[in-house]
């Protein structure tokens, strides 16, 4: 079987949604016709998606926080890792943790982080995030 003119045919019959959608069986769905409540995704696929998704934050964050390329790589990991947790819009909404990281005021960025709804909704991951932020040393 041809399988380019296989693909040619389902990408023209199915069509392309790049969110997920209900098919006409009511099962969510998305990309070229993936029911994601059946089939779901591979592990390759979600490290893909991480992958895509990483590489999206790390080339966002310098563009956005401009001292962000001359802060030590721990604590730009704090910074996209959070950044992927809440998105990139939502990170620049902790202005006074960016300034004291910008100051490199590492302790009042991590108290900022600790003081935030975001570290009571996320648990343990925020704590190893602020202990991060305050001793740039990994956990």
């Amino acid at each position: 079987m041809n399988i380019t003119k296989l693909l040619a045919q389902l990408q023209q019959e199915e069509g392309l949604r790049l969110k997920p959608y209900k098919d006409s069986l009511g099962f969510l769905t998305i990309g070229y016709g993936r029911n994601l409540e059946t089939n779901g995704i591979t592990e390759v696929e979600a490290v893909d998606m991480l992958q895509h998704d990483v590489i999206f934050v790390v080339n966002e964050l310098p563009k956005v926080i401009p001292m962000f390329l001359a802060i030590d790589e721990v604590r730009q990991r704090v910074l996209t890792d959070m950044a992927f947790n809440m998105g990139v819009q939502t990170l620049l909404t902790f202005k006074r943790m960016i300034h004291n990281v910008q100051i490199k005021n590492f302790n009042a960025a991590a108290d900022e982080m600790e003081s935030s709804t975001w570290y009571k909704q996320v648990g343990t991951r925020a704590a190893k995030l602020a202990t991060m932020m305050r001793t740039g040393r990994d956990l």
